[in-house]
């Protein structure tokens, strides 16, 4: 995990700073937007191997953002999404827009590192 860049998308700022601080631990660059302009801003900057991303955000939700990245961009950067909505239907919306992994809020920071572990190894 070494030197990954990383775009986390996420409005909440303590649950941000938990996550850089654990990714940065592994050794990882974390990019982090407030919102879903934000994020693509970051992504068209720095080209990051992992996109994490909240479902709610506002300006441009998570669908949103997985949708420019895979049709836009066309990239096939893993992206691990999160909610706390846990709706069956915007979980499965994810999936099919082209999300890599699914976590509910509230995260737990450990199980977000070994994810995000597995979904570099696959890059």
């Amino acid at each position: 995990m070494r030197g990954k860049n990383i775009v986390l998308a996420e409005d909440n700022s303590v649950l941000s700073l938990v996550l850089k601080f654990k990714l940065e631990k592994e050794g990882c660059k974390i990019f982090i937007a407030q919102n879903g302009k934000e994020a693509i801003e970051l992504i068209n900057k720095y080209q990051p191997d992992l996109i994490l991303t909240d479902v709610m955000m506002e300006f441009v939700s998570g669908l949103e953002l997985i949708s420019y990245v895979r049709n836009e961009l066309k990239k096939q950067t893993p992206i691990l999404v999160f909610s706390s909505s846990g709706q069956e239907e915007m979980i499965l919306n994810a999936f099919k827009l082209g999300a890599n992994d699914f976590m509910s809020k509230p995260l737990i920071p450990n199980e977000l590192v070994v994810r995000v572990k597995m979904l570099l190894l696959k890059i």
